[in-house]
C-alpha cells in the first residue's frame, strides 16, 4: 500500500477505522486489567514495552513494527481499505496559524484541535504532568479533567494511563499543544539535521534527541511534547498511544527513516545498517551515567507482545519488501 496524501474521504475512512478498533473487544485484557478495547491492545503493548524501546538502537524498527501491526488490525478487522497516513510537520509550521490550521487538528476531516486552556496546573496529580516544562502551551484540558474539545475523538475515553501502569483508568484524551515547541522542533531545518546522519546510530541520536530538555527536542519528542505540552496524553512516554494522533506521527518519523536509508546511492549499505544499544539509557544516551550494553544487530529480536510476538530487527529493514509491503510517498 502507498502511504500518501489523502483526500477527504480518505481520511473519514481512517477516522471510521480507527474508531471501529476503539468498539471491538481487546484481545490482552488478560494480561492487562486495562485493556477494554482492540485499540487498548496495541495501547498496553506501547506502555509495557516503553521502557525497552525508546532511547535504543531499536526504537525506529520497533515502532516501524507496531505501525504495520496497527495497520493490519484496521484492513484485516475493521475492513480498511487504506493506508497508515503519515503526516509531513514540515508542511504546518510556517506560522502558529499554519500549524493550528493544519489538516491533522481539523475538526472533521483531522484529529481535532486543542484542549481548553489550563493556566493553573498545580492541582494535577504528579502523573498526569509532563516532567519537563514546555513553554508556550496552549490547552490542556476543558472542565476539570483536561479534554479534547472538538474533532472525533471529544468525548472518547481512554482506558489506561498517564503513566506506565495498565490498570483501567478511564479519562478524556487532553492535548495542551505548544506551537513554540512544534514550530522550532519540526521544520525542516531540523528535518534536514536529522538527514544528514552518516549511519543509522547518528540517525537515532538526532531524532531521538542529542540531550534530555527542551531545547535538545528533534523530530520525535516536538510531536510527541509539542502536542502533548504539560497535560496531554501525547508528551507521556508509555501511554500517548491513546491518543490515536500518535500513529500518524510515528508515521511522520518511520518516513524520514526510509528517506535517510534511501537517499542517494547509499541504500545498498543502509538498508542493513543499524546500530545503538540494547539496554535503555546507555551509550549514546547515557544521560543518568553509564550503564552496561551491546550494540543492536539485524538479529536482534524485538519484543512486541502479545500482538505481534518477537520480529527481527532484519524482517522490517525495507517496507517495500515482504512482509511489510508499503511505500510512503
Amino acid at each position: 500500500s502507498k502511504r500518501r496524501e489523502l483526500s477527504k474521504d480518505e481520511r473519514l475512512d481512517f477516522i471510521s477505522a480507527v474508531k471501529c478498533l476503539q468498539s471491538k473487544s481487546g484481545e490482552t485484557s488478560g494480561t492487562f486489567a486495562g485493556v477494554k478495547s482492540r485499540y487498548d491492545d496495541f495501547v498496553a503493548l506501547h506502555i509495557s514495552q516503553a521502557d525497552y524501546i525508546h532511547w535504543v538502537g531499536h526504537f525506529l524498527p520497533w515502532h516501524r513494527s507496531l505501525l504495520w501491526l496497527f495497520e493490519q488490525a484496521l484492513r484485516n478487522e475493521c475492513s480498511y481499505e487504506g493506508s497508515l497516513p503519515a503526516v509531513d510537520w514540515t508542511q504546518d509550521v510556517a506560522d502558529v496559524d499554519s500549524l493550528l490550521g493544519s489538516p491533522v487538528f481539523d475538526s472533521e476531516y483531522g484529529f481535532g484541535g486543542n484542549g481548553d486552556y489550563i493556566e493553573d496546573i498545580s492541582a494535577f496529580p504528579d502523573e498526569w504532568v509532563t516532567d519537563i516544562d514546555i513553554p508556550g502551551r496552549s490547552g490542556g484540558g476543558k472542565l476539570i479533567q483536561g479534554c479534547l474539545t472538538d474533532g472525533p475523538f471529544a468525548g472518547i475515553n481512554a482506558s489506561m494511563g498517564p503513566g506506565r501502569h495498565t490498570e483501567y483508568t478511564p479519562h478524556c484524551i487532553r492535548r495542551d499543544i505548544s506551537p513554540w515547541l512544534m514550530l522550532r522542533s519540526l521544520n525542516v531545518d531540523t528535518v534536514n539535521f536529522v538527514l544528514n546522519a552518516s549511519s543509522h546510530f547518528e540517525l537515532d541520536h538526532r531524532i531521538e534527541g542529542l540531550a534530555l530538555g527542551v531545547p535538545a527536542v528533534s523530530v520525535h519528542g516536538g510531536g510527541h511534547l509539542g502536542i502533548g505540552g504539560m497535560l496531554g496524553d501525547m508528551a507521556n512516554t508509555w501511554s500517548s498511544t491513546v491518543d490515536p494522533i500518535f500513529w500518524v506521527h510515528h508515521g511522520a518519523i518511520d518516513r524520514l527513516w526510509d528517506i535517510w536509508q534511501r537517499n542517494g546511492t547509499d541504500w545498498e549499505t543502509r538498508k542493513s545498517d543499524i546500530g545503538g544499544p540494547d539496554t535503555q539509557w546507555a551509550y549514546p544516551y547515557n544521560y543518568f551515567g553509564d550503564k552496561p550494553y551491546t550494540n543492536v544487530t539485524l538479529d536482534f529480536a524485538m519484543n512486541l507482545g502479545d500482538v505481534g510476538g518477537m520480529v527481527a530487527i532484519r524482517e522490517v529493514m525495507d517496507i517495500r519488501a515482504s512482509p511489510l509491503c508499503f511505500t510512503y510517498s
